[in-house]
């Protein structure tokens, strides 16, 4: 383990930098006190799938998707734009018949 005071730190953060890289552990002290310690960074990010099921299962689901349209993916009709949406467009619908519908 490397002593460093902040002064002494701040003219060798380079060479530092490296011994960190190598696997020495460098703390930085002021008054001779340790109060920093240069660490490597670790990366982190993308999802966190299990806390995204955790907060589902919180809120009482248990499957993110239930049912998929078997043409989901099909090519779009080419007048699909200019075509007017159903005057009932904005009603509820019942899902439970319409899913029976395309199980048959």
């Amino acid at each position: 383990m490397v002593k460093v005071s902040i002064k002494d730190a701040k003219d060798r953060l380079s060479e530092l930098g490296r011994m960190v890289e190598e696997g020495e552990q460098v703390v930085i002290t002021r008054n001779g006190e340790p109060k920093f310690e240069l660490v490597l960074h670790k990366k982190t990010g993308g999802t966190n799938w299990e806390a995204g099921e955790a907060y589902l299962k919180s809120l009482g689901v248990d499957k993110l998707v239930e049912w998929v349209a078997p043409d989901f993916d099909d090519p779009l009709p080419e007048d699909f734009l200019i075509t007017p949406l159903p005057e009932d467009f904005d009603e509820p619908k019942d899902y439970e018949k319409i899913k029976a519908r395309h199980k048959k």
